[in-house]
């Protein structure tokens, strides 16, 4: 499969991945949780070129992510700003900033970068994956993943051109 097809697939990651799969949006989208709303903003805090951050931010608004808001007449200019879709991703920026902690090499006594603390009780707050059912502190070595008939369809078909 080319890269280019990824987001044809059935398979929720790699489609999510042909959205937000590059390191140059999920900076931009880093920039807006933490509050960035303007063009020179996202460029500052990310070093991108003009270009190619006006094609990512023009990405992001095609597929729903962020929706730009004109506030200003003169000069025109825009400002960007999540929409639900783009707010959805919170806790995937949650997940890469603890997996970045642990093993991004940062060291381990150093302040974090990073601190997020829960508005209404005031308390740092964090990732944790529990399951809905029983509570329990879900790891990866205690879930079993099924595949759909789609998906596995399109897996065997795949080794099957492969030929493995």
């Amino acid at each position: 499969m080319s890269w280019a097809d990824v987001g044809d697939t059935v398979c929720p990651i790699a489609r999510s991945l042909a959205v937000v799969g590059d390191r140059w949006t999920v900076l931009i989208l880093r920039e807006l949780f933490l509050g960035a709303r303007r063009f020179e903003e996202f460029q500052v805090q990310t070093g991108m070129s003009s270009h190619l951050l006006a094609t990512r931010l023009k990405r992001l608004q095609e597929d729903g992510i962020v929706a730009r808001r004109q506030y200003s007449q003169r000069p025109v200019r825009y400002e960007y700003r999540l929409t639900d879709k783009g707010l959805d991703f919170y806790p995937l920026l949650l997940s890469l900033k603890n997996w970045g902690e642990k093993w991004s090499g940062l060291k381990k006594n150093n302040p974090p970068a990073l601190v997020i603390v829960h508005k209404k009780c005031g308390h740092e707050t964090g990732l944790r994956l529990n399951c809905p059912s029983c509570g329990e502190i879900l790891d990866p070595r205690d879930a079993a993943v099924t595949l759909g008939k789609k998906f596995s369809s399109e897996r065997q078909a795949r080794r099957g051109a492969d030929g493995r």
